[in-house]
């Protein structure tokens, strides 16, 4: 398995992603539940090109700080780049940014484990 390359997607805050919508808030700005679901698609999108056939990863541990709202209309960069990986374990530096104004949304760190597919189903 090659080494992950970094990653960045931009999403545009739609009604469906605020706070109000996700159950996380009242506000009608991009709720952290959504913004951490675009930073987790970074981070398997890093990963894609380097799964053998058969696997996935998963998430098993994540630290972000939401550090900045961002209204409905707003484009979000979202990146992830490889910080350690040992074996199977991949851990990944995150961030998020306004794709205007390059203010830093949210900052952290977010691991993944590679896993054969197959067998973590049967497993459940």
């Amino acid at each position: 398995m090659t080494s992950p390359e970094p990653a960045t997607l931009t999403f545009t805050v739609g009604e469906d992603d605020t706070a109000v919508a996700v159950g996380s808030g009242s506000l009608p700005v991009l709720g952290t539940p959504r913004l951490l679901a675009w930073l987790e698609a970074a981070t398997c999108a890093a990963l894609a090109g380097t799964l053998p056939v058969g696997s996935t990863s998963v998430g098993t541990r994540v630290q972000v700080e939401h550090l900045a709202a961002s209204p409905v209309g707003a484009r979000v960069e979202v990146s992830a780049s490889s910080a350690y990986e040992d074996g199977r374990l991949h851990r990944f530096t995150v961030s998020a940014r306004d794709a205007a104004g390059g203010k830093v949304l949210a900052a952290g760190e977010i691991t993944r484990v590679v896993v054969d597919a197959e067998r973590f189903m049967t497993r459940l």
